[in-house]
């Protein structure tokens, strides 16, 4: 083991036990009932079958944009790790070995050889890739990204990237700015093909009858969103008696503190959860909490004005603006959506808001033209390189 690996691998021991009591409370919690005992204490944890093709994602759409690229592979090639309880939920329904990642502590012990570890976006943990690189894996980067807002911080810590990036053979990224910024940290062997999120196929699992008036979505929302939109919301109600929100958590764990909210904030309202009576909340209610899984796509489809969140806390970067512009949403968003900024160049007719106009925005919202996709992602290269290794 090279000293700055063991280095790194003491650390991680170190910080293991420091962390103990607080992982073991945080597992209480029903966000992370699953994860922490299988990432931290490798419960139902085994490792994967040998000679695969590992992918591993972070979340929900990390793993959902994987759906695409598991075509041209056996299900019994394929093995998914994940970071998240939802993101596990998705890699579920594919078929395929899946797992938690688990902490890197436990990685060389772990990680048995694959043909393959394509990693996603900017999931940069080094042990995973100084181990996979040891045992003879190919270590592959997909969909990379580094933001411009935080590529100053990568670079202080350029030495710390140099030295992950040396265990990387491939790197695929998103845009030429993401090439520039991968080969100023040390990494090699990149090329540019585009946002895998562009190949994924978009679609509703059920076709719900349009309401009368205008449906506006609040969608993947974050805390301090929710009440920022209900102020534009109830704005926009008293110009357009018939119309209704539908607000859509990001996690499911606060489910009821939204509903809390909408009570308080909008106590003249008539107010529903979705899982009271699905899609029979929407004809008599302004305001319906969706406290589901799995139907932000079917929500678009009905839906005349989508509010992207994620964009109106400075921290979070964003959502996925291909699904609301793929069911011909007018979007609102807000300014923070640095993580989706290669999404946004395929995507038409955005409208973008500092936090202070998304009232005014939403009340001229009927005026925008509905968003499109304009673009797509050529994965032909990530394929062949694949095949090539196999």
């Amino acid at each position: 083991m090279k000293p700055f690996t063991l280095f790194y691998f003491i650390l991680s021991a170190l910080l293991y036990l420091a962390a103990l009591p607080f992982l073991l409370l945080l597992s209480l919690k029903s966000k992370y009932r699953e994860s922490i005992p299988a990432r931290f204490f490798l419960r139902r944890t085994p490792p994967f079958s040998p000679d695969g093709i590992w992918f591993h994602a972070c979340s929900v759409g990390e793993t959902r944009a994987l759906r695409a690229l598991l075509t041209p592979f056996e299900t019994a090639q394929i093995r998914i790790s994940t970071i998240t309880q939802t993101g596990q939920k998705v890699a579920a329904d594919y078929g395929c070995e899946h797992r938690y990642l688990p902490y890197e502590l436990f990685l060389p012990w772990w990680v048995k050889p694959q043909r393959a570890l394509v990693v996603l976006e900017a999931e940069f943990w080094y042990l995973l890739y100084a181990v996979a690189h040891a045992k003879g894996t190919k270590v592959v980067l997909l969909n990379a990204r580094i933001s411009e807002r935080s590529f100053p911080k990568y670079m202080k810590m350029r030495w710390f990237y140099r030295r992950l990036f040396a265990y990387t053979d491939k790197v695929f990224c998103q845009s030429g700015e993401d090439k520039a910024r991968f080969e100023a940290l040390g990494a090699g062997n990149i090329e540019v093909i585009g946002n895998i999120k562009l190949a994924q196929t978009i679609n509703a699992t059920k076709a719900y009858p349009k309401p009368a008036g205008t449906t506006i979505v609040a969608a993947s929302t974050h805390e301090g969103e929710e009440a920022l939109i209900l102020d534009a919301f109830l704005q926009y109600k008293a110009r357009n008696p018939q119309s209704r929100l539908l607000v859509v958590p990001r996690h499911p764990e606060r489910f009821d503190a939204v509903w809390q909210l909408i009570g308080q904030a909008a106590p003249e309202c008539t107010a529903a959860r979705w899982s009271t009576s699905g899609v029979e909340t929407l004809h008599d209610n302004d305001i319906i909490l969706v406290d589901a899984m799995g139907e932000l796509n079917n929500l678009y489809a009905l839906s005349d004005i989508a509010v992207l969140g994620g964009a109106f806390k400075a921290d979070v970067g964003g959502h996925n603006p291909l699904e609301p512009a793929y069911f011909g949403c007018r979007i609102l968003t807000g300014t923070h959506y640095f993580n989706q900024r290669e999404l946004m160049r395929y995507v038409d007719h955005v409208d973008i808001v500092e936090n202070s106009d998304l009232a005014p925005a939403l009340l001229a919202a009927d005026k925008l033209r509905p968003a499109a996709i304009n673009g797509g992602v050529d994965l032909q290269p990530f394929f062949d390189y694949l095949k090539g290794i196999a």
